[in-house]
């Protein structure tokens, strides 16, 4: 395989050693691969984003379609068993389809979007990939309101009703999108939120809805909204003895950018999680260090779908 040219690690703030009582988790699997395919480029920049994706943030930019392949050859090499694509907004990569089409040659597929970029065309053209792979492929379209007043603060005027035209064009032409909500909104966790958002599925025409709800990582753009964490928000190894973190995604999943591989799909702007430029380079253990650690662990996080 030709090998990958030397990626310059952005960014490069300084961030301190990890403190010794950290716990690590080891890879027991590379299971999940995630490509953030679009970097930090995002036509939306919502108020709880926690990387801070926006339309004039280029920390991360795009990836190559030819990246993408050599990272993709390699994590089957590696035995992963799932693709992940991820942004930013990944439906703003000129080529998107084209790169689901090589992911969806070789393993199960999902690309998260916020759906302004979903029309019936593309709606259509979604199930055709679909149709032609022997594997699943699933689209998560994100909505954090049940309607336009309370999502809108916080996704931007008019996207409650964009996203919502995109479930239904995904189902129109044969596909079950996935909706995907933070709990910006405290009760989008309660039994009752949930059912709210599942019947907004139903009325798009999703026949089998499926919702996953996310707690709020408090970084980026959150943290500004927000609270940031407290210094007890952390994991330490003597308060979990003999725990194996193998509860964590991070034991299975690493996330590939255009400035090398990290450890997971949270951390792309810390740089102690950059773990090297190819995904062979990070099978080793990782410090569970950064207060967004504690979340995962405390809600059970997994981004999967």
């Amino acid at each position: 395989m030709e090998s990958l040219p030397k990626l310059d690690p952005r960014p490069t703030t300084a961030v301190a050693t990890p403190p010794d009582d950290a716990p690590e988790v080891r890879l027991t699997a590379l299971d999940t691969l995630w490509f953030q395919v679009t970097g930090t480029l995002c036509n939306l920049a919502c108020r709880h984003c926690f990387i801070s994706c926006s339309p004039t943030n280029h920390t991360h930019e795009m990836l190559s379609v030819e990246a993408i392949a050599s990272h993709l050859a390699e994590g089957i090499q590696l035995g992963v068993r799932e693709v992940y694509f991820t942004g930013g907004e990944p439906f703003l990569h000129p080529q998107m389809e084209e790169i689901l089409a090589l992911a969806l040659a070789v393993a199960p597929t999902t690309v998260l979007s916020n759906g302004l970029l979903i029309d019936s065309e593309r709606a259509a053209r979604l199930a055709d990939l679909a149709a032609a792979s022997r594997y699943s492929f699933d689209v998560r379209i994100s909505l954090d309101g049940y309607d336009a007043a309370s999502n809108d603060p916080i996704r931007g005027e008019g996207c409650f009703a964009r996203a919502l035209g995109a479930v239904q064009h995904l189902a129109e032409a044969g596909l079950e999108p996935v909706l995907t909500v933070t709990e910006v909104l405290p009760e989008s966790a309660s039994a009752a939120g949930r059912e709210r958002f599942l019947e907004l599925l139903r009325l798009a025409g999703v026949r089998h809805p499926r919702l996953k709800v996310l707690p709020l990582f408090q970084l980026g753009a959150e943290a500004e909204r927000g609270d940031a964490y407290a210094p007890w928000q952390r994991l330490r190894a003597d308060e979990h003895p003999g725990e194996t973190w193998e509860h964590l995604q991070c034991s299975s999943s690493r996330m590939v950018t255009e400035a090398g591989v990290w450890v997971c799909p949270i951390l792309v702007n810390e740089p102690n999680a950059r773990m090297g430029e190819r995904l062979s380079d990070t099978l080793r253990p990782f410090p569970l260090a950064h207060a967004a650690c504690w979340t995962c662990h405390a809600y059970g996080v997994s981004c999967r779908t």
